[in-house]
């Protein structure tokens, strides 16, 4: 298994709408970091992987107490299958064979996976958007822009335990 890098993010992937092709006010903040794994990995397995590891369960218990939106690793199981299209704080805005876009219960942020097969391994991609508030004239907001730190760190974090659980076969 590779480090999580940040790295260019695909042109065909569904976060471009954020990146490139916005037509809101201001622009968005998107990033993407990548990370290859040993395995031949599919959208399902990394997004269970990424969404059930304990990392990720701390942030859904504080989702759960802090703005009434609980989950369980059986919502993510169907989220990751396909057949759900809303866990925790998240609906699923858009879907392909490879990638998953989440959209956040207030519309403000984007947590977007992408998984491209490599020989007998897989790039896994992760990266996120963040839109201007609508009536802020285009800004994104003082305690974004506090938080970019943290949040950059976060998702390396993020990505690199879910990368950890799929090379331990938890799928």
């Amino acid at each position: 298994m590779g480090r999580v890098r940040p790295c260019p993010r695909p042109a065909e992937g569904l976060l471009r709408r954020y990146a490139e092709d916005w037509t809101g006010p201001g622009q968005p903040y998107t990033d993407c970091f990548c990370l290859t794994v040993d395995a031949a990995v599919g959208l399902d397995e990394y997004v269970l992987a990424f969404y059930t590891t304990p990392l990720f369960k701390l942030e859904r218990l504080i989702l759960a107490v802090m703005v009434k939106r609980p989950s369980t690793d059986q919502q993510a199981r169907e989220l990751a299958a396909g057949a759900r299209h809303e866990f925790a704080a998240w609906t699923v805005e858009a879907r392909s064979e490879h990638q998953l876009l989440m959209c956040d219960f207030q519309r403000r942020t984007r947590s977007w996976f992408m998984v491209v097969r490599e020989g007998e391994g897989s790039m896994l991609y992760f990266g996120s958007a963040v839109v201007p508030k609508p009536d802020s004239e285009g800004e994104l907001g003082r305690s974004f822009t506090l938080l970019l730190g943290f949040h950059k760190l976060y998702s390396r974090l993020l990505l690199g335990a879910a990368g950890r659980r799929l090379r331990r076969g938890v799928r």
